[in-house]
């Protein structure tokens, strides 16, 4: 899904500068510097039927575009899936695309995904995947390799991470995994396990999944809560107790 950048509406310029203000994470030394944001004047909260980047610096997608060599990664990262669905009536799901970004919201991977099995549903209204996509789509035993090596030994940020680790048939340490689904605050707020959107919606002041999913978008919006709450994220966990 590509971001006009052109079009940043009032809100999402509030937000740049809200989050901008942020003091730094402590990153390793190949964590991506954030240049500083001009100081602004509160303005009153409006809602937007699409996401764009409310980040420190404009960033950008470029969909299928595989791995962003010149984007540095650091310790943080953001994933998040898009599903197709495989066997009698669709019901069971097949990874169709993957997306990753950086504690910036800047695009370090993405990809469409070739199922091994045949699709019976596209979920095209939901997961944003058609069978045009699948034209230069990359093998899954390629992108299974790619993000495990990218994942190795950092932080992954997502929400509701099982269904993305099950599509992509492995998973990753618990201790270095936050989920956005799980944590106490955010479940209180919704009476339970809480939707991406409205987390959004709530806690950022965005729309997101108005129509066809995004992988990269949800990614960055799944990046926005962590930052927001990181010291709550952060919190070592007691055995036996979510986030």
């Amino acid at each position: 899904m590509s971001v006009d950048l052109k079009n940043l509406s009032s809100n999402w310029k509030k937000l740049q500068t809200t989050l901008a203000t942020e003091r730094p994470e402590c990153k390793p030394h190949n964590e991506l510097k954030r240049k500083r944001s001009q100081p602004a004047h509160p303005a009153p909260r409006k809602k937007t039927k699409t996401m764009t980047t409310p980040f420190p610096q404009p960033v950008k997608s470029q969909t299928n575009a595989g791995l962003s060599e010149d984007v540095e990664i650091g310790r943080y990262v953001s994933l998040d899936c898009e599903m197709v669905g495989i066997g009698p009536n669709g019901v069971e799901s097949a990874l169709a695309r993957v997306s990753i970004v950086n504690y910036n919201g800047e695009q370090i991977y993405d990809s469409y995904v070739k199922s091994k099995e045949p699709v019976t549903d596209w979920r095209t209204p939901i997961s944003g995947v058609a069978p045009k996509h699948m034209q230069h789509a990359r093998s899954f035993e390629e992108v299974q390799s790619t993000v495990a090596a990218i994942i190795k030994d950092r932080v992954v940020v997502g929400h509701a991470l099982r269904h993305d680790w099950a599509v992509l048939g492995f998973g990753h340490p618990e201790r270095d995994t936050k989920d956005t689904a799980r944590l106490k605050e955010y479940r209180k707020l919704a009476g339970g396990t809480p939707k991406l959107s409205l987390l959004a919606s709530e806690l950022l002041g965005i729309e997101i999944q108005t129509g066809e999913h995004s992988s990269v978008e949800d990614a960055r919006a799944a990046m926005l809560l962590f930052r927001r709450d990181k010291n709550k994220f952060e919190v070592v966990k007691r055995k036996g107790k979510r986030q």
